[in-house]
């Protein structure tokens, strides 16, 4: 199993536009994700369900990953929640 902490960048949070990505990245994977935060947890099935943990920057989420490469995905779901969706680095 895949475990890492991962740190929202994003100025806005993890939002609609955000979570949207995240749900489509995770619904590509065919192992298990549990996304766990401060607010409760989620399995990226869900947008509706990732916002409503209420991720704004600088939360802090714990990502565990199980199934087949479970370790490149796991890197690129920190990369995706520690990513500047709406406000790029200047």
């Amino acid at each position: 199993m895949f475990e890492a902490q991962a740190v929202v960048q994003n100025e806005a949070g993890i939002h609609c536009r955000p979570s949207a990505i995240l749900v489509r990245e995770g619904s590509a994977y065919s192992g298990e994700i549990l996304v766990k935060a401060a607010s409760g947890a989620c399995t990226l099935t869900s947008a509706l369900e990732c916002i409503m943990l209420g991720l704004e920057k600088g939360a802090e989420v714990t990502i565990q990953v199980t199934g087949p490469d479970e370790d490149g995905f796991g890197k690129k779901l920190v990369e995706l929640f520690e990513t500047h969706f709406d406000f790029p680095p200047q």
